[in-house]
């Protein structure tokens, strides 16, 4: 059995976004990525799947991106996963989520898993694609918002929240996809001899083309393109109240909530 994680480089939610000269990009010159939290849990969940099967399942740590990803694909090797694996994105930096699904579809294909493992959804785009995409291209069932994940021989039991506290309970056969919600478990974290083995771990370095995928064709038939960005618009000023009376500046405050704000 193999298991694939498909883990994507995220922004830091601490990194002041700043649009480029041209408007239509960001500029990532400052910009300190982290792997996509969600995926993190994707990571852990995979790893204790192969210690409940007595550590035979191999871990494949696998990435679509620049070569920024690599050192976090590391990071998921130190955690304990077994391969390490980075697509090259060149020539397809601006890759829309499906252009995205077809690459990883075609490499969890030629690795021959049985499972995939992902985040619920990246925090960058926050669009929930990817890994439904790529479950629908190999025809394989796809379960999202997983919290609990069960894996007997050749069927996985999952539960999934949805939409009022209640849970979905959904029994599938391998090979399918699998999207990690943060409750699912507590990724631990690298240890240092986990580090030291990361750096002699296997690593392969792909390009589309060694899945048989074009990147000129690829390209061509991206769907959805950036226009522009602007940042949102700025916050008004607080109003503070001091010196007076607690109920006149509540007064104040009510009647500033209907005129002003409208919100009563």
């Amino acid at each position: 059995m193999k298991i694939v994680v498909l883990l994507k480089q995220t922004p830091d939610t601490e990194t002041k976004i700043k649009i480029d000269a041209s408007g239509a990009g960001i500029d990532h010159s400052d910009t300190k990525y982290i792997i996509n939290p969600y995926d993190e849990f994707a990571i852990e969940e995979a790893l204790q799947i192969k210690e409940k099967n007595g550590g035979t399942p191999e871990v494949i740590i696998m990435s679509f991106g620049d070569e920024k990803a690599r050192e976090l694909i590391i990071k998921g090797l130190a955690m304990g996963g077994d391969r390490g694996v980075l697509i090259s994105s060149a020539g397809l930096e601006a890759a829309d989520s499906l252009t995205v699904a077809k690459v990883l579809a075609a490499a969890v294909k030629a690795e021959g898993a049985s499972i995939v493992l992902c985040g619920r959804q990246a925090i960058d785009d926050d669009n929930m694609h990817v890994g439904t995409m790529t479950a629908e291209l190999l025809s394989w069932p796809h379960v999202n918002v997983v919290t609990k994940l069960t894996v007997t021989g050749e069927k996985a039991h999952a539960e999934r929240e949805v939409e009022g506290g209640k849970v979905e309970v959904m029994d599938v056969s391998l090979p399918a996809v699998f999207g990690a919600h943060k409750s699912l478990n507590t990724p631990r974290y690298a240890s240092l001899p986990g580090i030291m083995k990361a750096k002699k771990k296997p690593f392969d370095s792909k390009t589309p083309a060694d899945f048989g995928l074009n990147t000129a064709d690829l390209k061509g038939k991206i769907k959805v393109a950036i226009k522009g960005y602007e940042y949102p618009p700025a916050k008004p000023a607080g109003r503070l109240f001091q010196g007076e009376d607690v109920d006149v500046m509540v007064g104040k405050v009510v009647e500033l909530l209907r005129s002003e704000a409208k919100v009563l």
